[in-house]
């Protein structure tokens, strides 16, 4: 009989439970999850707070009570508190007993996911330890931000990535005069390029949003005339001024929960388990794990538009790469394909819609690229109704290989972002696209589809 011990259980340790079993339903398979919940979607907590919801528990996929019916031993409210990789031991406490119990198991997943950054920032303990600073991550921040909401006049967001930008848009929408606050010269600087973030900057000051870019947050304080104590407002100060407000939202990114493993296991800088094609993890001397598994926002990823290791904490990795251990867990034998990072974000009318690097992305990793913009409507203008698309294409002046792609209207331009991302993956160049069969019909698209036609300009520019 083998047994299997999942740290961590949210999205990747979900599925990597749920594909073990489907292949082994006889294995004995320990799941251990310090929260009391799993699989919860945390990209719902900003749909949450401007009432867009039908039921915050449908925000739950899946539950103990399901894995426990599929076959796994569900030890909820446990914190492992040690793991000897090679030893095939690991020791957890009960956080409703205080009990300490030892484990032995033959293989180990790790899916500890995720966890808030939290830089060194004065007086932000206190704040949060109050309450007028709270994180975004999981369904206690989810709880409380939804309850906070409720009352709050006023919010300061900090941090513009998709989280921050949500929230502040979810904020603007129930009547909450919010200020977004980021180090870097751009909302969504990570995701977009200035084309796009540009038109996102203008929707959020026409919805009354004050942004706060190019601006970093050196402390928290209590509000003017009260000791903070009681919860009753904070003042986050930045290098270029201060903004004051009942309640702070704290979106400063996420970092790798892998510290019970940082001296037997390799990482990259950040602390991300490196796994392989087959998602094994290997000893910081380079061995590779037979029996030692990696997946989800603890791991790294394959990023094929740099064909480099990479940390992408998405939920869609997570998803594929959970599900690739129960393939895997005997012997390799389904490879991980890589991913391009394809994202969407909807805020105010705006639809946006990402794969693979930016310009911005391309200059940060000290690489190479071009870029094409181009604007066209939709549909043809002889329809009675059609809106514009900004569509940007990032590629390889060399080799001419397409990198990434960006794209953003009030049409629904989301599986935009998929096709290039197929695309990428593939290895198509912008001649490749360009030369796509993509079809025409006057109530979708023009007779030459904007992916299509952005390649076409590319093609043209190189």
């Amino acid at each position: 009989m083998t047994t299997v011990a999942i740290v961590g259980c949210t999205h990747a340790g979900t599925f990597a439970a749920t594909s073990i079993l489907q292949h082994h339903p006889d294995w004995t398979v320990h799941v251990f999850e310090r929260n009391d919940s799993l699989s919860f979607l945390s990209c719902g907590i900003a749909l949450w707070v401007g009432d867009h919801v039908s039921d915050p528990k449908r925000m739950f996929y899946s539950s103990p009570a399901a894995l426990a019916e599929a076959g796994a031993t569900m030890h909820m409210r446990h914190d492992v508190l040690g793991v000897d990789v090679t030893g095939k031991t690991l020791t957890a406490k009960d956080l409703e007993t205080g009990e300490t119990t030892d484990y032995v198991f033959d293989k180990l997943v790790v899916t500890t996911g995720s966890a808030p950054v939290i830089p060194p920032i004065d007086g932000l303990d206190a704040a949060l330890e109050n309450g007028t600073v709270m994180l975004c991550k999981n369904w206690g921040h989810a709880l409380a931000i939804k309850e906070r909401a409720k009352s709050a006049k006023t919010a300061v967001v900090i941090g513009a990535g998709y989280i921050g930008a949500e929230l502040a848009e979810q904020f603007s929408d129930i009547g909450v005069k919010t200020t977004l606050v980021d180090a870097l010269p751009r909302v969504l600087a990570n995701n977009f390029d200035a084309a796009i973030s540009d038109q996102v900057e203008q929707a959020f000051s026409d919805h009354g949003v004050t942004l706060a870019l190019g601006q970093k947050v050196v402390a928290f304080r209590p509000a003017s005339g009260s000791d903070g104590a009681d919860g009753s407002g904070v003042t986050v100060v930045t290098e270029r001024g201060e903004y004051t407000a009942d309640v702070a939202i704290l979106g400063a990114g996420f970092r790798p929960n892998t510290a019970l493993f940082a001296d037997q296991l390799a990482t990259i800088g950040n602390g991300a388990i490196i796994v392989d094609d087959y998602m094994r993890a290997s000893l910081t001397d380079g061995t590779v794990l037979n029996d030692v598994f990696a997946a989800g926002d603890s791991a790294t990823v394959h990023y094929n538009p740099t064909g480099k290791d990479d940390y992408i904490p998405l939920a869609t990795n997570a998803v594929r790469q959970g599900l690739l251990v129960g393939e895997n867990i005997v012997a390799p034998t389904k490879r991980y394909l890589g991913t391009q990072a394809t994202s969407a974000v909807q805020l105010y009318d705006l639809a946006m819609s990402a794969t693979g690097l930016t310009l911005g992305g391309v200059e940060r990793r000290g690489l190479t690229a071009r870029s094409t913009t181009l604007v066209q409507d939709y549909r043809p203008d002889f329809m009675l109704t059609t809106t514009p698309v900004t569509a940007t294409l990032v590629w390889d002046p060399d080799t001419r290989r397409i990198l990434g792609a960006q794209f953003l209207s009030k049409h629904d331009i989301s599986q935009a972002a998929n096709v290039v991302s197929v695309a990428i993956q593939a290895g198509f160049t912008i001649d490749d696209l360009a030369g796509a069969d993509l079809f025409f019909q006057p109530n979708f698209s023009q007779p030459v589809n904007f992916v299509g036609a952005v390649a076409i300009q590319a093609v043209a520019e190189g």
